[in-house]
Parts: structure tokens; C-alpha cells; sequence
């Protein structure tokens, strides 16, 4: 483990997604761009740029001239505004279940206590899981909404109204990601996305985006938003930010983990791959890589229509089928919820309320096994044993693959996965998931889409926001194969590797990089960047 102090100097701006460094210091005034990795020193004033980030100039300076008030008085009110948003923000999910709770209050009238009555409550306590989900949605909704009201394309200063709206609607979006997660990747999506403001045309399909300014975005005809794609974000600097539109044309393609930040467009059948950024300016028809994105030559992908980009109505009712099924993970998470109610009440009346308080570990430790539990049985009786092969976007496996996806994220993910991050609890779901994963393997990523196709060697490491990706969407055809990270081989922090890729024994790939498809790093070697490329190493900090 490298562990060191991180120093970022008086009006330095650090981009979206940029990974700093144990021991990095970032001078007064220098930038670094989204999507970048830092190691080392960056001089005062100088804008440094990819993974690993170099220096590509001089820091923006077109900001507003005029400082932001920055008056005691002020400084006193924005603080108390954005605590207060944080806070109320958080109480979103809170809510929704005290409105959701009110079927299960209703069914314990008269009842002596909760645990006397937990027969009679599974009716009704499914009913508030789904009142739960829907009232979620429309505090979601009605915030957005809300906080859109006066937003305009321009600067504005960070701690002003209008920049605490746009926090405060990032912050919201991304916690109905989470909250909503069974909206996303649906045919639902792009009506959800209508209904927080943004145009988006016929026949998108969008997966968990983030659009950090709905009434700033638009999507066109038949486009595609990948996993964690980030529209419309705002930049940050000087003590202003800024908004402006930003588009996904017709037919366009943003990889997973993608971003088009304020003012940018990626034109019309045009692809921005995985963990890229959206160029200031590019050509219909063209494939970019990286940030900063650098052209990339793409072949087309032919396949039947009816299954990609022209469905029949037999297909769009049995998709929408299978995604009502992922209500079922939201029921079963609320239903662990209610479960540890009435268990704590129960040792309660037993033993006591200081007995209760005692085994609540014991009881959350139970209660996340049944949640990592649930997602393995829903794989193995749902999709079974993945094999590496290709199947187009409207077909019954990638439904059933979502649903599987829905019980990680909603009910194994908080329940269990999260707190067992790189603990040996998680390695072991992650086998039972279909993984093959060697001894002293430390994993502290449960992002591995589809397990079947994971190979972890002996004493292998997995960090922090790493996505280990065995499928990908080309053309609306997903395409999986295998992964492997052979004995000693790292994946460093925030970092993906693609299908049929391989880091060889003993290997390091440095943060915030991308292996790309079909690559494999060499044995006892250090690989960075996006895409990777040879580097030194973690080493002594230097100026650059």
C-alpha cells in the first residue's frame, strides 16, 4: 500500500474523474483536466492533461475577472445553504419511506408488536417497497425540476444561487442513481430523462447517465449512453463555474464512463469510447479514445435490425417484462430492512434492549449474507453459466443479465458488497458469482459484470472504482469475453480493462487507465494512461 499526503495550492482547479496520486502537490492556479492521473509536483499557473497527465500548456484563464464575493457575511450563507441542501438531499429516501410505510402501519394496528406480527406483514411491506421506489421518483423529480428553474447557459459564481442549484441538482441525480437504479438501462430511461428536462429523441438507449443539467441536455434519435456517462457537467474555476449545452447526436455512442462536459457535442454517428472525454470539436462519422481524446479508427458491426435498432412489438413487450421484474430486488431490499425491524424487536422483548444493541452486528452481518446471497441464486436460476460470445441488445439474456444486475446493485450492493470491499467476504461472493479467483486476492471492486468470465491469479490486486469489463456494446451488440489478471498482476485505482484483455504476472497498471480490448501487458511491467503505455512507475515526486 502507497500512502501520501496530497497538497493542491490556493485556486487550483482538479477536473471531474481525475485521479491524484499519493504525494502529488498541484501549484497555486494550475489545472488539471477531467479525466486525468497526477504523480508528482505540477508548477504554479500550468495545465496538465491525461493519464498520465502532462503538461499541455498554460492554466485557462477565461474566467470572469471579477472575483466572486468573498465577504464574511457571504462566506456565512453559502455554507449554510449547501450544508443545508446536503442535509435536506440526504433526507430523500427517508422520506419515501415514511410515506411507503403508511400500508405496514395499517397492517399492525392492533398487533402487540412488530415481531408478533411479521406473518401478516409480507403484503404489505411489498407494497411500501414499490411506494417507496415511486415516491422516491417524484421527490427526485419535483427537486430537478425545481432547482432547473432560471438556470441559463453562462458563469456564474460558485457560491451564488444559482451555482448552489446546479450543485444541489448534481448532487440529487446522483443519488437517485442509486435510489432509481431500477429505472436505468430501461425503456423507461429516456421518458425519465424527458421528465427531468432534457430533449431526448426516439429510440435512446441510456444506462446509468448522469446528467448534471437536464435542461442543457440533448440527445438525439437512436443514440447510445453507456454505464456512468456524464452529460452536460459544468466546469469549475476561479470561483465561478459554468453551464452551457451539451449534445449527443443521432446515432451517436458514449462509451462507459464518458463524458461530454459543458458546450460539447459528440456528432451524429459518432462514438466516444470507454473513460473518454468528448473533443471541443469533431466530424460526423468519427471514433475518439482518451482525455484528452485522440482519433480512433472503429469498424461497423452488422447485425439483425429487428434485434438492434428496429425491434417488433413482441420484443418491446417481453423487455418490458422482464424489467417490471426488477421491482422483485427493490421489494426484497426493503423487505431486509423491515426483517432487521423485527428482529431487533424481538431480542428486544427476549433479552432487552441492551442485548438488542449488542448483536445488531451479528444481525446486519446475517442479513447482508441473505442479501450477497440473493444476487447469486438470481444468477445461476436466471442466466447460469456465462460463456464469451455476442448477443444483440433486444434478447431475452441481456434482460435477464439487468435483472441479475438490478439484485447487486439494490440489494446485495448496499447490504453487503460495499462494507466487504476488500475483505476476503467479498472474494468469496464474487466465487460464488462464477468467478475464478486465486488465493490472497485483494479485491476492492464487485464491478465485474459478468463474473463467469473473470480470471484472478494468486495474489492479484483489484483497487478502488476499477471495473473489470467483460462485455461491450458496439453498434448495439454486446460482445463479452474474458478477462485475466494473472498471479501478482495489479489494476490500479479507477482503472478498466476491456474483453479479451490480460495483465501477465507480476504487471502493474497505474490509476485512472484503460486496457484496451484484446491487449495483454507483459509480465513484471509498469503500464498507464489512455490507453495504457509503458511508464516508470511509482516513484520519487517530481516538479514537471
Amino acid at each position: 500500500m502507497h500512502i501520501g499526503a496530497i497538497d493542491v495550492g490556493a485556486g487550483a482547479v482538479v477536473g471531474a474523474r481525475s485521479t491524484l496520486m499519493p504525494g502529488t502537490r498541484i501549484g497555486a492556479g494550475a489545472e488539471v483536466a477531467p479525466g486525468s492521473a497526477v504523480q508528482g509536483a505540477v508548477k504554479a499557473g500550468q495545465l496538465f492533461s491525461g493519464s498520465p497527465a502532462t503538461r499541455a500548456g498554460r492554466a485557462k484563464q477565461d474566467w470572469p475577472d471579477a472575483p466572486p464575493s468573498r465577504s464574511p457575511l457571504h462566506a456565512r450563507s453559502a455554507f449554510l445553504a449547501f450544508a443545508g441542501a446536503s442535509g435536506a438531499l440526504a433526507l430523500i429516501p427517508f422520506i419515501s419511506a415514511v410515506v411507503a410505510s403508511l400500508p405496514v402501519v395499517a397492517a399492525l394496528r392492533g398487533a402487540p408488536s412488530l415481531s408478533a406480527a411479521w406473518p401478516t406483514l409480507v403484503g404489505p411491506v411489498a407494497l411500501a417497497a414499490v411506494l417507496w421506489l415511486l415516491v422516491n421518483a417524484l421527490l427526485v423529480l419535483v427537486t430537478v425540476r425545481l432547482l432547473g428553474v432560471g438556470l441559463r447557459e453562462g458563469y456564474y459564481p460558485a457560491r451564488s444561487r444559482i451555482g448552489w442549484q446546479i450543485w444541489a441538482t448534481e448532487r440529487t441525480l446522483d443519488v437517485a442513481r442509486d435510489l432509481l437504479f431500477p429505472l436505468y438501462a430501461s425503456l423507461f430511461t429516456p421518458v425519465w430523462l424527458r421528465l427531468l428536462g432534457a430533449r431526448v429523441g426516439r429510440n435512446v438507449e441510456a444506462s446509468t447517465v448522469l446528467l448534471l443539467i437536464p435542461k442543457m441536455t440533448t440527445i438525439a434519435e437512436g443514440a447510445f449512453l453507456a454505464d456512468d456517462t456524464m452529460v452536460a457537467s459544468y466546469e469549475l474555476g476561479g470561483g465561478y463555474l459554468r453551464i452551457a449545452p451539451a449534445k449527443i447526436g443521432r446515432r451517436a455512442f458514449l462509451g462507459n464512463s464518458g463524458m461530454t462536459s459543458a458546450g460539447r457535442r459528440v456528432p451524429k454517428n459518432s462514438l466516444v469510447a470507454v473513460l473518454s472525454a468528448t473533443p471541443a470539436k469533431a466530424k460526423a462519422g468519427s471514433s475518439w479514445l482518451g482525455s484528452p481524446p485522440s482519433r480512433l479508427r472503429r469498424l461497423a458491426v452488422t447485425g439483425d435490425r429487428s434485434r438492434t435498432f428496429q425491434p417488433p412489438r413482441r420484443l418491446k413487450a417481453a423487455r418490458a417484462f422482464w424489467e417490471l421484474c426488477r421491482v422483485v430486488p427493490v421489494i426484497l431490499t426493503v423487505m431486509i430492512a423491515a426483517g432487521a425491524l423485527v428482529i431487533f424487536d424481538a431480542l428486544a422483548l427476549w433479552a432487552g434492549h441492551a442485548v438488542a444493541a449488542l448483536l445488531s452486528g451479528v444481525v446486519f452481518m446475517a442479513l447482508g449474507a441473505v442479501a450477497a446471497g440473493s444476487a447469486v441464486l438470481a444468477k445461476w436460476l436466471l442466466v447460469g453459466r456465462i460463456r464469451a460470445g455476442e448477443h444483440p441488445l433486444w434478447s431475452s439474456f441481456i434482460w435477464r443479465n439487468e435483472v441479475v444486475d438490478t439484485f447487486i446493485e439494490s440489494v446485495s450492493a448496499p447490504w453487503f458488497a460495499r462494507a466487504a470491499s476488500g475483505t476476503p467476504a467479498l472474494v468469496w461472493w464474487l466465487r460464488a458469482l462464477g468467478s475464478r479467483i486465486g488465493r490472497g486476492v485483494w479485491c476492492e471492486s464487485y464491478w465485474l459484470p459478468e463474473a463467469d468470465l473473470v480470471t484472478l491469479g494468486d495474489g492479484s490486486t483489484v483497487n478502488r472504482g476499477c471495473v473489470v469489463q467483460t462485455h461491450l456494446f458496439h453498434d448495439r451488440i454486446m460482445s463479452m469475453d474474458t478477462v485475466e489478471l494473472a498471479a501478482g498482476a495489479t489494476l490500479g485505482p479507477h482503472s478498466v480493462i476491456l474483453p479479451a484483455a490480460a495483465i501477465a504476472s507480476g504487471a502493474t497498471v497505474g490509476p485512472a487507465s484503460l486496457v484496451m480490448r484484446g491487449e495483454t501487458v507483459p509480465a513484471g511491467t509498469y503500464w498507464m494512461g489512455n490507453p495504457v503505455s509503458s511508464w516508470a512507475g511509482p516513484g520519487p515526486m517530481r516538479e514537471q
